[in-house]
């Protein structure tokens, strides 16, 4: 995996760091969220990678999102489908991706950025981290994902109040409303967010992707088609060797030693 102009990756303890560096506000221009595709396209391939964690440079800002040098390009209806369908589809497939995804938000995650982040399986945020859509206040809205994920995320009622208003909710309220998983003190953040991530990688490959695309495919199906791909991913994991190890480890009293076969 590769560094690209505008995100920095750093590969350790089999946990892929993905930063957003583009200053001062790690906008996603057309070029930033290319390059990010890229590097899903390599995490994806990398035997070695089994959790990445996106984040952004710096202390202040995860992504302040969309980058509104760009808008003059949405005038005309045809970019601006096919603008926004190549986000819909990149951001769908960080929500779909085999290993876990998680946002580190160092800062403000606002517009596209909380877009982003809400693509992500986890998030942990630092207690001094915002999130919001302001959209509404340029006179638009959103347009990454985020009428339909919020909702999905927190409940319609408290999204439809974000949305409309535009306002921004702290850490701690996120954590509330269940768009964040944890919060902890920025000098804490890296460190926490590190070693959950790691112990995500560490687990049985196979399985995770398999709960992943339960969870996931299953979420907008009916129950009856959600528990048909439940049943489709355990009778492929019960066949694996890390589910023979894992019950063998149990028994056995020690550590499984998983290897994604």
């Amino acid at each position: 995996m590769k560094a690209t102009k505008h995100c920095k990756v750093q590969v350790r303890e089999r946990v892929a760091w993905i930063t957003i560096d583009r200053p001062p506000m790690n906008t996603l221009s057309r070029e930033t969220l290319s390059e990010l595709s890229s590097i899903l396209d390599d995490a994806e391939q990398d035997s070695s990678v089994g959790t990445l964690v996106i984040t952004g440079a710096g202390e202040k800002m995860f992504s302040a999102g969309a980058d509104v040098t760009e808008f003059g390009e949405m005038a005309d209806p045809a970019a601006a489908e096919n603008n926004l369908r190549t986000i819909h589809d990149l951001f769908n497939r960080i929500e779909r991706f085999p290993k876990p995804v998680i946002a580190c938000l160092n800062g403000k995650a606002l517009g596209g950025g909380n877009e982003l982040q809400m693509a992500c399986h986890l998030a942990i945020a630092a207690d001094t981290a915002e999130l919001g859509l302001p959209e509404v206040r340029l006179g638009i809205m959103p347009g990454y994902g985020g009428t339909q994920r919020l909702p999905r995320l927190i409940g319609s009622r408290r999204a439809l109040d974000l949305m409309l208003s535009g306002r921004r909710i702290d850490a701690q309220t996120a954590l509330e409303y269940g768009l964040v998983n944890r919060v902890v003190s920025p000098g804490e953040l890296e460190e926490q967010t590190h070693e959950w991530a790691k112990r995500l990688a560490s687990g049985p490959p196979i399985a995770i992707r398999g709960i992943l695309d339960a969870a996931v495919r299953g979420v907008d199906s009916s129950l009856e088609e959600g528990l048909a791909v439940e049943r489709e991913n355990m009778i492929r994991v019960m066949r694996t060797e890390d589910a023979i190890e894992g019950v063998t480890a149990f028994f056995s009293k020690r550590e499984p030693a998983f290897k994604g076969r």
